[in-house]
């Protein structure tokens, strides 16, 4: 957790719906600490809502963006990287986004070895906004048929 903690606290970040910011998370989790493992490994810790925010965009309009309070963003990073040895393996070699060890330089780079080797296309996917534009109502009934 102290990973976790370290890695937190060096992003810095805006405070979430709580106000609480990261020079808050380490005196509030030493003071706390008891009680929200306690309520993680009875599985019932619950995130709190996150704190959406538009962010202007540098072609014109805007972007949402979520931002989780410091105690949670501490677990998340705790979870992931606990998880991220385990899935990322399995993830393919190219695949660049949001991975350790991993950037946008490294995609660009990938696309200038194919375009050497006589390639003409690269194809960029982003899930950009997919949660925005998806029917969740289809979701939700196909995750609970499988």
């Amino acid at each position: 957790m102290l990973q976790a903690l370290k890695r937190v606290e060096g992003n810095k970040g805006a405070p979430g719906i709580d106000g609480k910011t990261v020079g808050n998370l380490r005196p509030y989790i030493k003071e706390h600490w008891g009680e929200i493992k306690e309520s993680l490994l009875k599985g019932a810790y619950k995130p709190s809502p996150v704190r959406r925010v538009e962010i202007p965009k540098p072609g014109g309009g805007t972007r949402l963006l979520g931002i989780p309070t410091v105690i949670d963003r501490l677990i998340q990073q705790a979870l992931t990287q606990v998880l991220n040895p385990i899935f990322d393996p399995d993830f393919s070699r190219y695949s660049f986004g949001f991975r350790p060890g991993k950037r946008g330089h490294d995609a660009i780079r990938q696309a200038r070895e194919y375009i050497q080797q006589g390639y003409r296309v690269v194809v960029d996917t982003d899930l950009e906004e997919f949660f925005d534009k998806v029917n969740h109502d289809i979701l939700i009934v196909d995750s609970q048929i499988n």
